[in-house]
């Protein structure tokens, strides 16, 4: 039942990515909306569960400022620089409106989500800023772990189907999140 389920979930995304513009069209500001709102209901909770429990707080210094805002600047950067990569190669960053080809350029040359990278560098901000500590102790992690398996369980799947051989080379080369440094 799982795997019928999972299966499913696939097909979905793949006949979506691979549907009509206009399907595309429909589905990219529900699908982009539908991934704000959870990073909004994520932000709540977490200010929510540091009230309820009475979590302790740290001060908001001027050190912290300035590591909270190099944290949003890049983590903006990357997923602006990512999306740009989609706008360029004809997609968005919505997996029901993906670039018709393998995008390896710009961030992509080094890891295969970017995007969701850079979102991680700002809920780790935003935690510093709200002087969370559930959003950056438990919230965030839980999030990427959960994005890293959708990825790897739902998105990589259906790359594999959509893109065949060049998407799996790709994957075999390039890390999920953290880039490599290599030795040249």
């Amino acid at each position: 039942m799982i795997q019928t389920l999972h299966r499913r979930i696939i097909d979905f995304v793949y006949r979506c990515a691979t549907g009509t513009r206009t399907l595309r069209l429909i589905l990219t500001p529900l699908g982009g909306t539908f991934f704000l709102g959870l990073l909004l209901l994520l932000i709540y909770c977490a200010l929510l569960t540091d009230r309820l429990f009475r979590l302790p707080t740290f001060s908001l210094s001027i050190p912290r400022i300035i590591m909270a805002s190099l944290f949003i600047a890049l983590g903006i950067a990357l997923w602006l620089w990512s999306a740009w990569q989609f706008f360029k190669a004809k997609g968005t960053p919505v997996p029901f409106n993906p670039p018709p080809r393998l995008v390896t350029s710009g961030p992509y040359t080094y890891v295969r989500n970017p995007m969701l990278t850079g979102i991680f560098f700002i809920l780790f901000a935003l935690g510093i800023f709200f002087r969370s500590v559930s959003l950056i102790f438990i919230f965030s992690p839980i999030f990427l772990i959960v994005c890293a398996l959708e990825f790897k369980l739902l998105e990589e799947p259906e790359l594999e189907k959509r893109l065949g051989q060049e998407y799996k080379a790709y994957k075999k080369i390039t890390p999920m999140f953290i880039p490599k440094f290599r030795k040249k």
